[in-house]
């Protein structure tokens, strides 16, 4: 993997830049996709591409339990097993541990958990993480960390962030493919020194990527910018920067404006299952009544292969009778919605106007957002919230 910063705002730490991996050339800051199980659920790598999507993020901890990494090796690596020709990113599996293991227990040695599927015991060292995603052969992989809910308090996270630099040092010691980029993950939940001293350590070490986790695990907006702001500057500018399942469309705008690289989350994939779609206003919420007979299309502006050919009335009736279409035409719109928004601040950022962008973005789903009648919560109350939501 090579990494080239090719610009730089002058009004924030935001940058442009170029990564490039054995399989794909990706424009940074960009976003992932989230593919736990290999595909972005209910679309093809076709889809994707035409998206406008190079980067991709699948799942070690998915794909160790179903169908098993070294089927997936077997297959000749993900690659070949999903027919995705683009780069892939694994997370180690930490984050899923945390938050899907019925039961798990933490020691300096490892996690020992059981499955969320059957119950199945299983042991992760941090040995096993490298040997579980080098077989799975993504372009770039992670080590394994230990992520704690939040809040908590001092002492949980300290111990947290020795652990996760003890098995930061041993992924790196056991690694044995020279075709991967290995990325170290920033701790230290919302404890400003030690998240300093956490990113610090890790570049001591000298990873290829940083990776910034612990965040959205129930703190605040405020909190989780404050401790990007005193982390960020602790990593190289001549590495890749990641903040870790963090995904809604104003996290990725104050995650640029502080210089993050790379984002994943769930929300555009698992939103347009559930029906909430995206636009430059707010959300519509395709299941409530006031659609049924709505001719438009989900944003009147938009040219997503959704919005040029559907009415918002047939997307209801797609949503309300359960047909599988309609997760999948959600998905490619919400998607487009994201790669587009990318691909804008990419663009105001080269052309210094990234500041002018981002205040129109905050300006558009709050007033404008109730003129339009566009950004809508799931149970409408007829309040404006700060998300944009009424």
């Amino acid at each position: 993997m090579q990494y080239q910063v090719q610009h730089s705002d002058r009004h924030s730490k935001g940058r442009v830049g170029l990564l490039t991996t054995g399989h794909a050339e990706v424009e940074t800051p960009a976003f992932m996709p989230v593919g736990s199980l290999g595909p972005v659920k209910g679309l093809e790598p076709e889809d994707l591409q035409s998206l406008g999507f190079r980067l991709i993020l699948n799942n070690a901890y998915h794909l160790y339990l179903r169908p098993g990494h070294k089927i997936v090796a077997d297959m000749g690596g993900l690659h070949a097993f999903t027919g995705w020709p683009g780069a892939i990113l694994t997370d180690s599996g930490g984050f899923q541990i945390f938050s899907l293991a019925k039961l798990c227990e933490i020691t300096d040695e490892g996690v020992t958990f059981q499955s969320h599927i059957d119950g199945s015991t299983h042991f992760l060292a941090p040995e096993k993480a490298i040997e579980i995603e080098e077989a799975l052969g993504a372009d770039i992989i992670m080590v394994l960390d230990q992520c704690v809910a939040l809040p908590a308090s001092r002492v949980i996270i300290q111990d947290s962030v020795r652990r996760t630099q003890l098995w930061a040092e041993r992924c790196q010691a056991s690694r044995r493919r020279t075709d991967q980029a290995l990325f170290g993950i920033v701790q230290g939940g919302l404890e400003s020194d030690l998240r300093v001293a956490s990113a610090r350590e890790l570049v001591r070490l000298g990873f290829d990527g940083y990776a910034i986790g612990g965040l959205s695990v129930g703190e605040g907006k405020p909190d989780m910018y404050a401790m990007l702001d005193v982390t960020v500057p602790e990593l190289p500018e001549s590495k890749p920067r990641y903040l870790m399942g963090v995904g809604h469309p104003e996290d990725l705008l104050e995650g640029v404006a502080r210089g993050i690289d790379l984002f994943d989350c769930v929300v555009p994939s698992r939103h347009g299952r559930t029906g909430s779609l995206f636009t430059s206003t707010g959300r519509v919420v395709i299941k409530q009544a006031r659609y049924a007979e709505d001719e438009r299309p989900i944003e009147p502006d938009c040219t997503c292969p959704v919005c040029r050919r559907y009415s918002r009335a047939y997307l209801h009736h797609l949503f309300m009778v359960k047909e599988m279409l309609g997760a999948r035409l959600n998905t490619i719109h919400n998607l487009w919605y994201f790669s587009e928004l990318m691909r804008q601040i990419r663009e105001t950022l080269r052309e210094g106007t990234f500041p002018e962008f981002r205040d129109a973005f905050y300006r558009n789903h709050t007033r404008q957002a109730v003129m339009a009648g566009l950004a809508e919560c799931e149970e409408p109350c007829g309040k404006l919230h700060g998300n944009g939501h009424i």
